[in-house]
């Protein structure tokens, strides 16, 4: 009886059609005409902002029960407000439900480490970290020691501006610079003892951004020489792309008292540096430009970056997982996974907001860059291909802008292309943790080269919230594997070797 009319019964009470019965036989139509006007009575439905469904009519003034004729219907044709045919879109108390339960869970387990093992990161942990020698700083002579590259970049460009280099012998110098960036800091974390992995990264990091950054400073560059050489001389104002347009000069008007810059107007150390600290890959010459720096805002962000959770509660499931993997006892290893899986998923995603919402909002801010797409809503994914198109938006654009469209300018096929980026990806993914661990176990690698069938199969099997679901579970479930594999490869060599040889040598039988 009550699912009769289905869905479609459903969405035109929603829109506030006609309804009609046969249940009550001739007084059906009498019955209908009175709901009606008591629905008019009632007014428009305003709770859960549209989402929820209207109040049953004559409810509030269910105590007077003399105040009007009996109620003959209760009942009409509608769906449970879980079914997808509801309309129903209103989770947010539900949402918050699930931050209230996980802040409880992980509390908790905050609490048991803390109990269990102590304090587990304390400030001389952390320096140690950064520094083995206190009068040796490696990691930070290579992030100064970046500037030159970032000059000799612009003093090229300067040169080809004017006729001074040919574009081959520009080319030339620009990739010799380049592989300069990529093979300089691997060599001293190879090379100086003195460096720690953690400096190893953060030194690795600053060298992959700015290599990125170098190569499509000269990209746009380069097309703004060859749109001017087609225009015969003329100046172009602003460009973005291959085919640039000056309307997007006209972005820089939040600012007051800006001018929209031309090349080669822009080959300035301000506009330099500008782009370099800026939170983006791709340069242009004119980028947008907010018209005041908002102290609130910026201050909420900031508080954001020191409120960022300690680590230490994770490392005692790490520590506890090394003896399963070194016994291959695959029950215990799987029983460690899922357990380190939670955290280390939570850990994932405060890291995400703390880094791409905190910190790189916080730096927009302080250099009023209007342009804040840091992030899409990948939670929403439904593919492995649209995930990796919209958590991380400053890759995603550069390697649209800079390596996938112009292989396909070149005539290379689509899946070609696609697979060059997920290469280029696996690359940089292994450069940032094989190199800083002094180990080439290529799982970064592996992993980032598996999301090319893992994106086919849940395209062609899985859609929607089955999708989504799939989604989820590989961020859940294979970064845990990744850290363990990791870990415990970093802890057989370095611990396990170092306490095999620390161990005393056996005494042969009658000697003292």
């Amino acid at each position: 009886m009550g699912d009769r009319g289905g869905a479609g019964g459903s969405r035109r009470r929603r829109s506030g059609g006609p309804r009609h019965s046969s249940q009550d036989g001739g007084s059906g139509g009498r019955a209908a005409a009175e709901e009606e006007a008591r629905d008019a009575a009632a007014g428009p439905d305003l709770g859960g902002g549209g989402d929820a469904p209207a109040p049953v009519p004559g409810e509030d003034e269910a105590a007077d029960a003399g105040s009007g004729p009996r109620e003959l219907r209760c009942h009409q044709v509608q769906d449970s407000l879980f079914s997808s045919d509801s309309g129903f879109s209103n989770y947010r108390g539900i949402l918050n439900w699930c931050v209230v339960m996980l802040i409880l869970s992980n509390a908790r387990l905050f609490l048991e480490n803390l109990i269990k093992y102590g304090i587990l990161v304390d400030p001389i942990q952390v320096v140690s970290l950064f520094l083995k020698d206190p009068y040796s700083w490696p990691a930070l002579c290579l992030v100064l020691a970046a500037n030159v590259f970032a000059l000799a970049a612009f003093q090229v460009e300067r040169r080809l501006a004017v006729g001074a280099l040919t574009e081959r012998a520009g080319l030339l110098l620009h990739a010799a610079n380049l592989a300069t960036v990529l093979c300089l800091p691997a060599a001293v974390a190879f090379l100086v003892e003195s460096i720690t992995p953690v400096g190893s990264v953060l030194a690795l990091l600053v060298y992959t951004i700015l290599f990125l950054k170098l190569f499509s400073y000269r990209d746009v560059n380069l097309w703004c020489r060859e749109r001017r050489a087609g225009a015969g001389g003329g100046l172009l104002a602003g460009a973005r792309a291959p085919d640039p347009s000056p309307s997007g000069a006209k972005k820089t008007d939040g600012v007051p008292g800006s001018r929209s810059v031309s090349y080669p107007d822009n080959l300035t150390h301000r506009d330099l540096y500008y782009f370099l600290f800026a939170p983006t890959l791709c340069y242009e010459l004119n980028f947008p430009r907010s018209p005041r720096i908002r102290k609130r805002f910026l201050l909420r962000r900031i508080f954001e970056m020191l409120f960022f959770t300690q680590l230490q509660w994770m490392v005692p499931t790490i520590q506890n997982s090394m003896k399963p993997f070194k016994d291959m006892d695959y029950s215990r290893i799987i029983e460690r996974l899922l357990k380190l899986a939670v955290p280390n998923h939570l850990i994932w995603l405060i890291f995400f907001y703390w880094f791409f919402h905190s910190c790189l909002n916080a730096v927009a801010e302080l250099m009023q860059f209007a342009d804040r797409e840091f992030y899409r809503d990948w939670w929403n994914s439904e593919s492995v291909t649209y995930f990796w198109q919209n958590w991380n938006i400053p890759v995603h654009k550069w390697c649209n802008r800079h390596f996938y469209k112009p292989l396909l300018r070149r005539g290379i096929s689509k899946w070609v292309a696609r697979m060059g980026v997920f290469l280029g990806s696996a690359f940089f993914h292994e450069y940032l943790v094989s190199i800083p661990l002094r180990m080439f176990r290529l799982w970064a690698f592996a992993g980032m080269m598996a999301q090319i069938p893992l994106a086919w199969i849940v395209s062609r099997f899985l859609r929607g919230n089955y999708g989504n679901a799939a989604v989820w579970l590989t961020l859940i479930i294979g970064q845990p594997v990744a850290v363990l594999m990791y870990v415990h490869d970093y802890y057989v060599l370095n611990h396990e070797a170092a306490q095999a040889g620390a161990a005393p040598l056996p005494v042969p039988p009658g000697h003292s």
